[in-house]
């Protein structure tokens, strides 16, 4: 059942895309020309009785946030914007949402690298805990093409609920510089790599038109295939493609304190283990977990 309250062209035939897969996930699907959060929609949601596997998306909101309550800004109609209610009997304490969390990326991650195409797949990775980056084709830089916030209501200890909330920049080129630094879209590395090197090009010019209502599809296909199995098993039979794709392997990096300033945990990222924690191996060769938090890779070993 789909619930549109506008309408969006290339959202047009999103029920269809997700019955093609034979997907749980997505039913009842609301549509919204704008909504302050899609996230706090899924709850209003889950709070009235909304089933498993509803999503309520938006083109626009007007406070969307990402983790540590940053906010998540997109121009209208180009990217996705949604949110997805689990309701997981697996799923009854605190620590078992960080390895949901992680599956969720890991479902962003494939559908982004289909999107891109087969030989982007391995520049396509999940940044712990649950942040997409593109590697750059012409300049290797790692960028951030979209976000996972997972929130959860509790009943005293017991988990209620999971919700989902996904923004994935789709359409988007006009990016400001400083944030063109860190960010990207799957159009702008989807460009770029069908470009000839050293063609300047139109903008624009990177074949058939990206369609959103298929890449919502794909990350829906893919949080019905690994979530319930994660929440059930853990991250054991998912654990080696998230190795396969973890951003923050080898790499020195450090946690961030209050206002942006380094933390107390420095050291080289060496995986992450069954529980959702990334290892971090300090200089004295201890190994800390990490369950909570921001890490960023440090620009200096020092």
């Amino acid at each position: 059942m789909i619930k549109d309250r506008r309408g969006s062209p290339d959202l047009a035939r999103a029920a269809s895309a997700i019955a093609e897969r034979g997907c749980a996930l997505g039913s009842p699907l609301v549509i919204a020309e704008e909504t302050v959060s899609t996230n706090d929609d899924a709850k209003a949601g889950a709070r009235a009785g909304a089933p498993h596997g509803a999503v309520w998306l938006a083109e626009s909101q007007t406070g969307g946030r990402g983790r540590q309550g940053r906010a998540w800004l997109s121009p209208r109609g180009e990217n996705l914007l949604f949110s997805v209610l689990l309701r997981l009997a697996a799923v009854r304490a605190p620590a078992r949402i960080p390895p949901v969390s992680l599956a969720c990326g890991l479902a962003v991650r494939d559908a982004v690298a289909r999107a891109l195409g087969a030989s982007a797949d391995g520049d396509v990775v999940v940044k712990w805990p649950n942040d997409v980056l593109v590697r750059g084709a012409r300049d290797g830089v790692l960028r951030k093409v979209a976000g996972v916030l997972v929130e959860s209501a509790f009943s005293g200890a017991k988990v209620e609920y999971v919700v989902v909330g996904i923004g994935i920049n789709v359409h988007t080129r006009a990016l400001p510089d400083e944030v063109a630094a860190i960010a990207t879209s799957i159009a702008l590395e989807r460009d770029a790599r069908q470009r000839p090197r050293g063609h300047a090009g139109a903008s624009g010019d990177s074949g058939p038109d990206l369609d959103r209502a298929e890449i919502l599809a794909d990350v829906l296909a893919g949080l019905d295939r690994d979530v319930e199995l994660v929440a059930h098993k853990g991250l054991g039979l998912v654990h080696a493609r998230l190795t396969r794709h973890d951003a923050l392997m080898g790499k020195a990096v450090e946690s961030i304190g209050e206002g942006g300033a380094a933390g107390d945990i420095r050291g080289i990222a060496s995986g992450i283990d069954l529980e959702g924690r990334l290892l971090v191996k300090r200089d004295d060769g201890t190994v800390i977990p990490v369950s909570s938090g921001e890490i960023r890779v440090r620009t200096s070993t020092r």
